[in-house]
């Protein structure tokens, strides 16, 4: 697809995503559906974490007049979004609690003025009368909306694992701005959550694209937690050697993990609901800066943050269902590397998350919400037969999903050590048909039932149903219950039966089902021998490949670099970007350009310093790789080194902290942290100034100093009129310097 001249200047998307990005091609089912946006069509895109979702709506934001406002619920996942974009050169900004009425009137004005391309906002904030009826209707009527993208869509059924009532709001949206465009993206979604999110958001014949959930580079495995569980995963953390997550159902788990690996002499922090907001945000900047190894966490943390090079994901305590834990354990290896996601069952928990589903009660009432707790029950089922179960885990993971996968992974413990199988086709004809005389009285029931009637079971209620009278009442004595379940339970992952999921587990068949009872179909499963042995223990995790001396360099630049801008590495480059660098060595800014990862902005930005430093490293070694130009790259001059308070300002400033925020929060005059924030604008920090300053306002204030010189301050207020104060001019005056200074 050729992109037309009236949107922009681009030949192809793929220029466009090179120029923005600074990736060479897309990753698969990027393209399809970032031209479906720019056709103006409805889109419903399901797609794994580490896949790309936001690069399918930031790019076509990029590409068409007019906003794209960015539905997404929590604030760290903002924040994170609209710094690595600012990194890129793109005009992204966010609304939510977190600023000053202030600062909302001033990137209110940029939206309008039509300097922001993406805005994130909460559903709560855009559902709010004064922003939805009010202010959008200015923003459609003055630049245009583009599209709204909704982030997280699985939100919006209640049939999700992380469902929110105001995500049921968002047909509000639809019906103020019809013609406007709705992107719904989301990591997970079985069939019956993509139906209800169709239906929720109320898209217009969307183009709907699921995207495989297998992420190959994932190794899955579960571990009995036994008394050697802590060791274990001690042993892990220390040969991974990599960022690593560990989830723990209380909060009370959290922090005795956390303080026993600190003993350990491991680099770990807590994250939970009970700790502050301060606490929270400061452990997770120090995680996502590499600051730390490990964060131990109940599940509220991960959504919110971007770090794609987490190596290992521990599950401590059990999952609540399948669908959670695929987006947590998912965490794991967003950059593609190799990574591993170990769960450690232990039966104690069951009863753990059995009584955490009693909790669900409504508030009003104080009355159990039984069909809350019926689906959680089940969820909670399925939970607990992935964990035992002997099949592929990405056949049960991707089953869930309604995806087929033929097994045989490579990359988890029951497809790397596989127990013998045997023939169990009779018995599973005899369970099968059993459901099929159910159906044909137009019945339905469930896996316990459906063995007490194999079995011949005296109960009551079979009795009363006349179900003593079906020609498979009692042909499966001669089988246990544990033997007729593992069996049950093997049919359900190879898909060999289906099972509803409305909270009321009731078996159907299907067309395999007909195939295994017309003999055309055999059924293998696991030896139940082979179930009463230990597990055999897992390969030891896989460490990170050697780097090359020009790598570790190369890595330690990019930590310098983050920290004096306080961000997170990956913001700088990822670690692939940095490879290529390692691989390619080039010595020129025209080769370090053909770098993936390398846009235009990053090329401005850090080109010269990585060049130089590659090039450095090669003059040392001796290297016969050379620059193709006779001259070495310029020396640069380094960034002067801010002080610690006021890199302290420039943080708290940087999570969305206005002046009068940060000045209490410091006990500081909020004069101290203006003049924090203007010294760092001259050392050559990049400080966005325009939510404290409005853009036109800024104009004439630069307009003043090219008049009348920038040595006084007072001359330059006197000269402007009083409605202009020395904040705003001493902020400006400072980028005038440093602008000048470049």
């Amino acid at each position: 697809m050729v992109v037309s001249p009236a949107i922009s200047p681009f030949e192809s998307l793929e220029q466009a995503l090179k120029h923005y990005f600074g990736y060479d091609s897309f990753r698969l089912g990027q393209r399809q559906i970032i031209a479906s946006a720019l056709q103006q069509r409805d889109s419903l895109v399901v797609m794994p974490t580490g896949g790309g979702k936001s690069l399918c709506f930031q790019l076509p934001a990029l590409l068409q007049p007019g906003l794209m406002i960015v539905v997404s619920p929590l604030i760290a996942l903002m924040q994170d979004q609209v710094q690595l974009l600012a990194d890129n050169g793109i005009a992204a900004t966010f609304l939510n609690s977190s600023l000053s009425g202030l600062e909302v009137r001033a990137r209110s004005q940029s939206i309008l003025a039509g300097q922001v391309k993406l805005l994130y906002i909460a559903p709560e904030r855009l559902l709010s009368p004064d922003f939805l009826t009010a202010f959008l209707p200015q923003v459609q009527q003055t630049i245009g909306i583009s599209a709204f993208a909704i982030d997280e869509a699985h939100c919006v059924s209640e049939w999700g694992h992380d469902f929110r009532p105001e995500y049921r709001q968002l047909n509000q949206v639809r019906q103020l701005f019809p013609q406007v465009p709705v992107l719904a993206l989301t990591a997970t979604a079985t069939e019956r959550v993509r139906q209800d999110i169709i239906a929720q958001l109320n898209l217009q014949a969307p183009n709907v694209h699921i995207a495989s959930f297998n992420r190959p580079n994932l190794y899955y495995e579960v571990r009995p937690k036994g008394k050697q569980a802590y060791r274990e995963m001690v042993q892990q953390i220390k040969q991974i050697n990599g960022a690593t997550i560990v989830y723990c159902l209380s909060r009370r788990r959290v922090d005795e993990l956390a303080s026993k690996l600190q003993q350990e002499g491991i680099s770990a922090l807590p994250y939970h609901a009970g700790m502050s907001n301060k606490d929270r945000a400061e452990n997770q900047t120090r995680f996502i800066r590499d600051d730390v190894q490990v964060m131990v966490a109940t599940i509220a943390f991960g959504m919110g943050i971007n770090k794609p090079d987490v190596r290992l994901v521990v599950h401590y305590d059990l999952p609540r269902n399948i669908e959670g834990y695929y987006q947590e354990s998912g965490r794991a290896g967003r950059d593609g590397e190799p990574a591993r996601c170990t769960l450690y069952f232990g039966v104690g928990d069951i009863k753990t998350i059995e009584y955490l589903i009693a909790q669900k009660v409504d508030p009003n009432s104080g009355e159990p919400l039984a069909d809350e707790q019926r689906i959680a029950s089940q969820q909670l089922r399925r939970v607990i037969d992935y964990a035992e179960a002997s099949e592929c885990r990405r056949i049960i993971q991707f089953g869930y999903f309604g995806e087929a996968f033929a097994g045989q992974c490579g990359q988890c413990d029951n497809c790397c050590h596989p127990k013998p199988t045997e023939d169990w086709t009779l018995e599973a004809q005899k369970f099968l048909s059993c459901v099929a005389r159910f159906a044909q009285r137009g019945q339905g029931f469930g896996i316990k039932y459906t063995i007490d009637v194999l079995r011949g079971s005296k109960e009551k209620r079979i009795l009363a149903n006349g179900h003593d009278q079906l020609s498979t009442y009692g042909v499966g004595k001669d089988r246990s219950v544990d033997q007729w379940r593992t069996l049950a339970r093997s049919l359900l992952h190879q898909g060999l039966v289906s099972e509803t999921s409305d909270g009321f587990p009731v078996l159907q068949l299907n067309d395999l089902s007909w195939q295994v009872l017309r003999h055309q179909r055999s059924v293998e499963i696991v030896a139940l021998s082979a179930l009463q042995v230990d597990r055999p223990q897992p390969p030891p995790p896989v460490n990170q490949e050697h780097v090359a001396d020009l790598y570790d360099r190369l890595v330690q630049l990019r930590k310098r670099l983050a920290d004096q801008q306080l961000v997170a590495p990956y913001v700088i480059f990822a670690n692939a970007s940095l490879r290529a660098m390692t691989e390619s060595q080039p010595m020129t800014l025209d080769q370090f350009a053909q770098i993936s990862g390398v846009g235009s902005r990053k090329l401005t930005q850090y080109g010269d310093l990585f060049v130089a430093e590659i090039y450095a490293f090669c003059q040392e070694r001796g290297l016969e790789n050379q620059p193709i130009s006779s001259a070495p790259p310029v020396e640069l001059t380094p960034t002067p080194l801010a002080s610690a308070t006021q890199l302290h300002t420039l943080d708290l400033y940087q999570r969305g902290l206005s002046i009068t925020e940060i000045a209490g929060q410091r006990s500081l005059r909020a004069s101290s942290i203006v003049r924090h924030l203007s010294d760092l604008l001259e050392m050559g920090y990049e400080i966005a100034i325009d939510q404290l300053v409005p853009s036109d306002r800024q104009t004439l204030i630069e307009q003043a100093i090219q008049a009348i010189g920038a040595e006084s301050l007072t001359k330059i207020r006197e000269h402007l009129g009083e409605s202009f104060d020395y904040v705003e001019i001493r902020l400006v005056r400072a980028r005038w310097h440093q602008q000048r200074s470049q």
